[in-house]
């Protein structure tokens, strides 16, 4: 699955016109601001705050799920962003997932737990490969998501699909199992679009888009 590192913010958050050209430096700092000025929150706590509504309207039944993305969407990596320099560095991307680095992002935590006390299975769905599966399962359980159903990461064989399509592939077999898919919460556009998504929660990131 292929991340595209694309400093997007300048056009997405202050609508610039399409001929116009920040610096990266400049746009960097944008981003950075964005998240440490306490704009990421304000805007995550009023989704968040949309989506206990529309999931506490909802008919809960045994196999009811909501799918979670995990990057972005349960843990939070911007401190491995600007590790990065807001670009994508192979090995300093690899320690950090090895060393449990990424903390949970705190309004997804409360939804997560909103969900599960009104009796919602949750399943984790990412685009991380096979190989780190042990290390996602442990970061989830030590940023607080205990409680999950299950933790589905890529196959081998599933590396060459794109996010979409992965994602898609994962929800029908969910579905052709038996489980009831309420609701999809993710920061792409690739978590949510396609077959069986349910309730669509779009999180903010301006860190990388995938397609």
């Amino acid at each position: 699955m292929k991340y595209y590192f694309s400093l997007f913010l300048i056009f997405a958050l202050f609508g610039c016109s399409s001929n116009q050209i920040v610096n990266l430096r400049t746009a960097k700092d944008i981003v950075k601001d964005y998240y440490e000025s306490g704009k990421y929150d304000e805007e995550m706590n009023e989704i968040i705050s949309d989506a206990k509504e529309k999931f506490g309207k909802v008919e809960i039944k045994n196999n009811s799920v909501v799918i979670f993305d995990v990057d972005e969407t349960a843990l939070n990596n911007f401190g491995l962003a600007k590790l990065m320099d807001f670009g994508y560095v192979y090995d300093l991307n690899k320690k950090w997932n090895e060393e449990l680095k990424a903390p949970a992002i705190e309004q997804t935590k409360e939804l997560y737990f909103f969900l599960l006390d009104r009796g919602m299975k949750v399943v984790f769905l990412t685009g991380r490969n096979s190989s780190e599966y042990e290390v996602t399962f442990k970061n989830l359980l030590q940023a607080g998501y205990t409680g999950f159903d299950t933790l589905i990461t890529q196959r081998a064989d599933e590396q060459n699909l794109k996010s979409l399509e992965f994602k898609s592939k994962k929800r029908t077999e969910l579905t052709n199992q038996g489980y009831k898919i309420i609701g999809t919460v993710g920061d792409q556009l690739t978590d949510l679009n396609g077959p069986y998504s349910g309730i669509q929660i779009k999180l903010p990131n301006y860190l990388y888009e995938i397609k």
